[in-house]
């Protein structure tokens, strides 16, 4: 069944796509395939285990399923839930599928994709509206996962491929380089989605680093939330926020040879580590 072809099903349970949802269904049966195998490649072919959130009417699913030895296919939606299990009768029943109702965001991931003895895969269409979230969860999750492969919107691909000192680069893009290694895979019209969106996509793919180029400490998500309230403020200003101990911090961007009369958009995420990394000790002795 064609990715557009699945459409039909919708309407011949009376429904409509649901704008609460973010919902715009993938129907461009080549950028279905192209997500497939950038999410299990040739060489995992049979072996990887891959969660998709969002699987909506289950184009995306219908192609990981013959790539894939197992697909956890998540939505949150209860009206759509028949129709995959209607559509996708065969894999459920062979075991290769497994079709849960949840929301993404309180997903045990860790213990859907299971231990690390096979390629570990996240992947899914994401909602407009809930990608920070979902990138977050993809984030915590690192350990646990071997690829992430997301469609999302444009402009958020081009924030975490940003490069620092551009106008893309932000918070965001140091969260997720702190774990992911990042590429955009492919840029995706408005058109291969029903309704169309009102805006470009992307799918981008994130392998995680081993080890991560940060630790996402407490103190590392407020100096990088720090640098980036107020783009403007140079860190000596900036970093005001995070600790009223400046001689501290002196020291520390010292150590990471990090200038304070510098912004934050000009730091790399291996900066932000080494300033965090330095300061630690100073602000927390005992730890």
């Amino acid at each position: 069944m064609s990715a557009g072809a699945r459409l039909s099903l919708l309407r011949e349970a009376g429904l409509s796509p649901k704008k609460s949802f973010g919902q715009n269904f993938l129907v461009q049966d080549g950028v279905v395939r192209a997500i497939a195998e950038a999410c299990v490649p040739e060489g995992e072919r049979g072996r990887a285990r891959v969660v998709e959130l969002g699987a909506g009417l289950g184009a995306l699913t219908a192609a990981l399923v013959p790539r894939a030895a197992h697909v956890v296919a998540v939505e949150r939606d209860r009206d759509l839930v028949p129709i995959l299990e209607r559509s996708l009768a065969e894999p459920i029943a062979a075991g290769t599928l497994s079709v849960v109702e949840q929301d993404a965001q309180s997903l045990d991931l860790a213990a859907l994709l299971g231990a690390p003895d096979a390629p570990r895969v996240l992947a899914g269409n994401l909602p407009y509206q809930i990608t920070g979230q979902l990138l977050r969860l993809a984030v915590s999750q690192a350990d646990a996962v071997d690829r992430v492969v997301f469609m999302v919107q444009e402009e958020v691909a081009d924030r975490v491929i940003a490069s620092p000192s551009t106008k893309a680069y932000g918070a965001l893009t140091v969260f997720v380089r702190a774990a992911f290694d990042v590429r955009v895979a492919m840029r995706v019209p408005s058109g291969a989605f029903v309704p169309a969106p009102n805006v470009q996509s992307a799918v981008i793919v994130l392998v995680p680093h081993r080890p991560p180029v940060a630790r996402e400490t407490d103190l590392f998500r407020a100096l990088v939330k720090g640098a980036f309230a107020q783009r403007r403020k140079t860190l000596r200003n900036a970093w005001r926020s995070v600790t009223p101990d400046m001689a501290a911090v002196a020291a520390a961007a010292a150590q990471a040879g990090v200038s304070l009369d510098a912004r934050g958009e000009t730091l790399d995420v291996a900066a932000f580590n080494r300033v965090a990394e330095a300061l630690g000790p100073a602000l927390h002795p005992a730890q």
